[in-house]
């Protein structure tokens, strides 16, 4: 601990790195002076003793699957390259039959512990669509966790039914949901939602509906979108609202800060925004999340898929805990161009081998499913 202290002494931010090596977490004002700063090293090590202070020199990871299951979609977000509109020539909505052999294979394949089931705002589908296709999930593959649909488009199921979000959580958990992603957060402000997502519901009901599922003890990951239209300022101002609500129901099993990829979206093709916010920026990000929820939430994850393998090896060193997903046919993201969207639990290990942390496979819920010692 000494070590630290003397390095972080001459810094600007200090007062906040020692607060937090004493178990005071930023606040607001705090954070906004974190993400001004250029000591990014200094928060990756005062976030990197906090984490293996909690966890030990290891990481976790869990062996899953992405079901995209439609791209069909009526938000038109400005920051996607997946979706497409109804009735257009690239739009596809999976059968039960193919969502059925999608997971069998994956199962028979790679032994996975989660389904991650995500697509688009599709108006075309009831809720009987989602409640055969977990029924079908859990009866058939039980040792495989449900971690599907984003609060958005539980909020699109609620309107196509004509019902309210939390009868239709309700409905869902009893068809087998067991955990819900974060998607559909991005930036929780709506002037940055008014410019990249002005179709999809707004802060106040994502966080609405994110409680709601916790009141109905269906837990949850907490993500952020960063990179594209906000500013540091509305960057805090997401931390404070995932904190307030972590602090009120103790839902949030994780925290995954991602970084915006503009390949082939509308922000690229209209000049908003050009190129993704590159390396530094996620360890800066990774650091500040596990300081700012340090006590709180307590994974972080090192968001792999959007900055590559070697940064995610990083972020493990920065403050994260957790690779993610070896995320086998993931579509969203792929859509951009911008790398290979899958990786074997094998590449995931080798990995984290490679940086000397030993590696936990998990499942849905963070719970050990084996351990490998570095060799």
């Amino acid at each position: 601990m000494s070590q630290i202290l003397n390095q972080i002494h001459s810094s600007d931010i200090k007062d906040i790195l020692e607060n937090s090596l004493n178990g005071i977490r930023p606040g607001p004002d705090d954070c906004i002076r974190l993400l001004e700063s250029d000591d990014v090293h200094l928060m990756g090590l005062t976030a990197g003793t906090l984490t293996r202070k909690k966890f030990g020199q290891k990481a976790s990871f869990v062996n899953n699957i992405i079901l995209n299951y439609t791209n069909v979609c009526i938000t038109d977000c400005k920051f996607c390259a997946f979706y497409r509109p109804p009735n257009h020539e690239e739009s596809y909505t999976l059968g039960l039959d193919e969502i059925e052999l999608r997971i069998k294979t994956a199962w028979d394949l790679f032994k996975i512990r989660q389904v991650l089931i995500q697509g688009g705002h599709n108006p075309d589908l009831g809720i009987e669509y989602y409640e055969n296709s977990f029924k079908m999930i859990r009866k058939k593959f039980p040792q495989v966790g449900v971690h599907g649909l984003s609060v958005s488009e539980i909020d699109t199921i609620a309107k196509v039914e004509k019902s309210s979000t939390k009868e239709v959580l309700s409905r869902l958990k009893d068809a087998g949901l067991q955990s819900l992603p974060g998607a559909g957060a991005e930036i929780l402000n709506d002037q940055v939602k008014e410019i990249i997502s002005p179709k999809k519901i707004m802060s106040k009901e994502w966080l609405d509906i994110m409680e709601e599922a916790h009141t109905l003890q269906i837990p949850s990951s907490a993500t952020m979108m960063y990179g594209h239209v906000e500013s540091n300022k509305q960057i805090a101002e997401h931390f404070e609202k995932i904190v307030h609500l972590q602090e009120k129901t103790n839902g949030f099993m994780a925290f995954i800060p991602w970084s915006f990829e503009p390949n082939n979206t509308v922000m690229q093709k209209d000049g908003t925004i050009t190129s993704g916010a590159g390396g530094y920026q996620l360890l800066k990000m990774i650091a500040i999340s596990r300081l700012v929820f340090d006590g709180l939430i307590s994974h972080i994850q090192s968001s792999w898929l959007t900055n590559g393998v070697g940064m995610a090896q990083l972020a493990l060193q920065y403050g994260a805990d957790d690779f993610g997903g070896t995320l086998i046919g993931e579509e969203v993201v792929s859509c951009t161009g911008s790398r290979s969207t899958e990786l074997t639990s094998r590449q995931i290990i080798d990995s984290i081998h490679q940086i000397g942390f030993e590696v936990e496979e998990r499942d849905n819920f963070y719970q050990t499913v084996c351990n490998y010692q570095i060799p």
